[in-house]
């Protein structure tokens, strides 16, 4: 089943003074439930660009962009955020956690925005994602408490906890070291798999791109298949 399908997706912004810069590149994807895709790039490539779409931030310039074979750009602002905040869950390499809250409190964050059981069990939710990642014991320890590893497995933790179908995680593990970076991996792709998520994972690093099952490399805007990359690292037990 098709989650997610782009078919000759441009971005271009307008630059002052200057011709239109073009930054994606008649992008074709499709991203189906419970795949795991790898998508590596340089610094400049348009990473961060096709990421914005993916997760429904931002529109194509020029294209078909699809999400549950619905074309997105009939879709209205308030559509758009619903969907992303229901079915999209994004994992950022510098964890991005709220400072002076606890793990806990950081994980029920998506949850304020949640409706019925899932704001009003929000606490209890929240604690079982930690428990799924192995933190139940440091709910109520702060950020600065908590290992790199710790941190990323919060940040997976807050990723996770709405139940998304789409998780994209962007250089998920370039802030951490090799081992703490396998096993976060092995971590996401776990959860992943018990959910039934999709998962996108965008990196430099070809070690970790190579765990996914299907491999692109994004070139100055233009998105081409590869078979594979590096073999994969080597799991790593949890600490």
């Amino acid at each position: 089943m098709s989650l997610l399908r782009l078919e000759e997706v441009t971005r271009t912004v307008q630059l002052i003074d200057a011709p239109p810069l073009t930054i994606l590149s008649g992008v074709n994807l499709e991203v189906s439930v419970g795949d795991r895709v790898s998508i590596v790039g340089r610094s400049g490539s348009g990473k961060s660009t096709l990421l914005n779409l993916l997760g429904l931030l931002d529109n194509p310039t020029t294209g078909e962009m699809f999400f549950d074979d619905k074309p997105v750009k009939s879709l209205s602002a308030n559509a758009r955020d619903r969907a992303r905040g229901r079915d999209v869950g994004f994992i950022f390499q510098q964890f991005n956690l709220l400072q002076g809250r606890t793990a806990l409190e950081n994980v029920m964050t998506p949850l304020l925005y949640a409706e019925g059981r899932q704001f009003w069990k929000r606490a209890k939710i929240a604690g079982e994602m930690l428990e799924r990642v192995g933190l139940g014991n440091r709910a109520s320890a702060m950020p600065d408490k908590l290992s790199g590893g710790e941190q990323q497995r919060v940040a997976i933790a807050r990723s996770l906890v709405r139940g998304p179908r789409l998780i994209l995680a962007d250089e998920p593990t370039g802030a951490l070291d090799l081992e703490t970076g396998a096993t976060v991996m092995e971590l996401l792709d776990e959860v992943a798999t018990v959910s039934g998520a999709a998962l996108v994972t965008i990196t430099h690093d070809p070690a970790i791109a190579a765990l996914s099952q299907t491999h692109f490399r994004l070139d100055h805007g233009v998105l081409t298949s590869v078979e594979s990359y590096a073999p994969a690292l080597a799991p790593a037990v949890m600490a």
